[in-house]
């Protein structure tokens, strides 16, 4: 098996609220998630990076920095959540709550199409 036929192309990414950096690599397919990305350069280039706390995954599907990818995978880097999303949805449910424009029974938004008793 020659070395050209265990290589592979992959892509990282990492997304901030302005700008999507992507880095295409062709690197051996032996290489794991962790060694790809600190290939890339993407870790010098955006320091606050830290593997320990952000997650990776591929395509989507989270995965562990010891995992292997094939040939055409793109690597995520994820930013921490700023906000739980159910505290958002429980705290807007709350105001529409006390505004009075939420649905009695439900909580939710009022539904014109419900019949009224």
């Amino acid at each position: 098996m020659s070395i050209e036929s265990e290589m592979i192309h992959v892509e990282v990414v990492y997304a901030l609220p302005n700008e999507q950096r992507v880095f295409t690599l062709v690197v051996n397919q032996a290489m794991i998630v962790e060694e790809i990305i600190a290939q890339s350069g993407v870790l010098e280039l955006y320091p606050e990076i830290d593997l320990k706390q952000n997650k990776v995954g591929v395509f989507s599907r989270n995965v562990r920095l010891d995992a292997t990818v094939r040939n055409g995978d793109r690597i995520e880097i994820y930013r921490p959540l700023l906000a739980d999303p159910k505290d958002i949805r429980r705290k807007r449910a709350e105001q529409a709550k006390a505004a009075g424009t939420a649905d009695p029974v439900t909580g939710g938004k009022p539904n014109e199409m419900r019949k009224k008793d």
